[in-house]
């Protein structure tokens, strides 16, 4: 087995990604604020999630695992050192003084690159067929910090796992809330492929000791060929997560798709609509009933 080593650009959402390579015997590095790398570096952290069959939810302790973890700030590191980075900030951050420069070096560096971020990194919607991508500039925050980068060593990863930071825990814990996959297109080359199917082939036969026995957990990696995959996100983001602010508080994913389930139908077909009219098969992308199902919890 090759061992890997992974800069990760974030440490909350970025955490799930990395225990899974970590538990696959491979060593991540975490690009985070000071007073998260000093405590991961000290105490290393927890991914919480729920198992199918089990009453009381996995732990997993990076402490424990066969892969490290390193984390630090945006210019301690230098992208070349590493056989893959990972985009986990949201997409605002990447303009912030440090972060921006950690990213444009990961352009030049030539490492292929993988995103799970919501927002889909704008030279990865160059790898998209007939997508004027240059006339999405506005969309984001600042268009410019991608501008070395070769689309061809871009990825996109849907993020289809949820999880948040509990607020009465500490930083370095993350507690999944739906277990679901990351489903992450091809790169151009076969050989950056090729570390992706490693993951996911590694990934896909961890066994956890849960201590009264061995499980297998949720939340694999999952490679497709096609670059329409990961956009399968874009409905359930605009049915669920972007309709939880109203003018009168927050609701939960399930309120947001549940309180009117036709709403929630025409407002996710729409955009399953346009992304098939963008070139995607219907097979690429997740039906609502199936999302629908998954809202409750």
């Amino acid at each position: 087995m090759t061992t890997r080593n992974i800069l990760m650009m974030g440490a909350s959402y970025g955490s799930l990604l990395a225990s899974k390579v970590m538990l696959a015997g491979h060593n991540v590095t975490l690009v985070c604020l000071p007073a998260e790398a000093e405590l991961i570096n000290a105490e290393g952290f927890r991914v919480r999630m729920p198992v199918r069959g089990r009453a009381d939810q996995i732990e997993i302790d990076s402490r424990k695992l066969p892969g490290k973890v390193t984390a630090g700030g945006p210019s301690d590191f230098d992208p070349g050192d590493y056989d893959l980075v990972g985009l986990a900030m949201q997409e605002p951050q990447y303009r912030s003084p440090g972060v921006r420069e950690l990213l444009d070096a990961v352009a030049t560096s030539g490492v292929p690159c993988m995103s799970i971020m919501n927002m889909p990194p704008l030279p990865y919607l160059m790898r998209i067929p007939g997508l004027e991508a240059d006339s999405l500039k506005p969309a984001y925050t600042d268009p410019s910090v991608w501008n070395n980068f070769d689309p061809a060593l871009l990825t996109l990863c849907s993020p289809d796992p949820q999880a948040i930071r509990p607020p009465d825990e500490k930083v370095n814990v993350l507690q999944v809330t739906l277990p679901t996959n990351f489903k992450v297109a091809r790169f151009d080359s076969d050989e950056h492929t090729a570390i992706l199917r490693q993951l996911q082939d590694e990934i896909d036969a961890i066994r956890f000791d849960a201590g009264d026995g061995t499980v297998e957990l949720p939340v694999k990696l999952k490679v497709f060929d096609s670059v329409f995959v990961p956009l399968a996100k874009w409905a359930m983001l605009l049915t669920g997560n972007y309709r939880c602010v109203t003018p009168h508080g927050a609701r939960t994913i399930e309120e947001a798709v549940h309180s009117n389930i036709e709403e929630s139908r025409s407002v996710y077909n729409f955009v399953r609509d346009l992304c098939i009219a963008l070139g995607a098969a219907p097979d690429d992308l997740v039906p609502f009933e199936k999302y629908a199902a998954a809202a409750k919890g």
